[in-house]
């Protein structure tokens, strides 16, 4: 179907819909693999990257989410720039391809704006991933667009080209990992000296950690007592106690501090060591407001 040269260009065809579902589907399978390798460098804060179960997961999933996520990214981030770059071509001339290649930077900004405010994402993450993922399907139904393919060509042509970019993206990924682009995440060695000091954490959650073993907790969370276990995930805890280095083979092989507060603060919790040498931090998977997520503690800056 060849463009029409009325109204700017302010407009997309039913074609143009199917091409961008297409074509942003297409990069999914390869932008999850790259996603999942380069978790591998992160701390994933013992709750770990799935491993074989989680590569199954990743192969089973996707399929399945591909026309969700083709969809989304067509009204979110492609027929957007599709417009914009026929508008740009023809109020300001030029190349149409180089216009094509530049527009998904706008919606990108937008929206990478309004992901990355709630999360405190960094910005230029959120944009350059979803410019990414909007610059190979708007050039696609630049190209697409004037070809006279029947309705399934598109379809079966951007399975091969996601099945190619699936490929180039496992080598890519391997090449990364091997050459040490891309390294497994160790957790800091931590001694009991760097420990010692004032560590803070969400909701006011403060810990105080003495060189001679001594603990003061404010806002804490620990795990409950066993009263009232399963009935609380955590409580939080105000005072003091007892805390020392442990090498982590009671809790997954993390090394971390064992933390012992009196009163109604429960058993002894194991605060694990996370982040890096630099920026080290302790954290226990439980304690936010919103389930399921760590509670990380940092130390205090002088």
């Amino acid at each position: 179907m060849r463009e029409r040269v009325g109204d700017g260009g302010l407009y997309w065809t039913s074609a143009d819909r199917s091409a961008a579902a297409a074509l942003s589907g297409a990069q999914v399978p390869a932008a999850g693999l790259l996603l999942w390798i380069e978790s591998f460098g992160r701390d994933d804060y013992g709750a770990g990257n799935g491993g074989a179960l989680g590569g199954l997961c990743l192969l089973v999933g996707v399929p399945l989410l591909l026309p969700v996520v083709g969809m989304a990214l067509t009204f979110v981030l492609t027929l957007p720039s599709v417009v914009l770059a026929r508008l740009a071509t023809r109020r300001l001339g030029g190349p149409s391809w180089l216009w094509h290649l530049v527009a998904p930077v706008a919606p990108a900004l937008v929206w990478g704006t309004v992901t990355a405010l709630p999360f405190s994402w960094p910005l230029t993450t959120t944009v350059g991933v979803l410019t990414a993922l909007g610059v190979l399907p708007t050039l696609g139904v630049a190209y697409v667009r004037g070809r006279s393919w029947l309705p399934g060509g598109v379809w079966w042509r951007a399975a091969l080209g996601s099945a190619g970019l699936f490929v180039l993206a496992f080598g890519g990924g391997v090449l990364a990992t091997e050459s040490g682009l891309i390294k497994q995440y160790e957790p800091p060695k931590l001694s009991a000296a760097r420990l010692v000091g004032e560590w803070h954490g969400p909701h006011g959650a403060v810990l105080r950690l003495g060189p001679d073993g001594h603990a003061e907790a404010t806002g804490l969370p620990a795990e409950p007592p066993v009263d009232d276990w399963p009935e609380k995930e955590f409580v939080r805890c105000d005072g003091t106690g007892t805390w020392a280095r442990e090498d982590g083979e009671s809790d997954g092989g993390r090394e971390g501090i064992g933390l012992r507060l009196k009163g109604d603060c429960g058993d002894e919790t194991h605060w694990s060591f996370g982040g890096s040498v630099d920026a080290p931090e302790l954290f226990v998977i439980f304690g936010e407001l919103d389930g399921g997520e760590p509670t990380i503690l940092r130390p205090a800056r002088s």
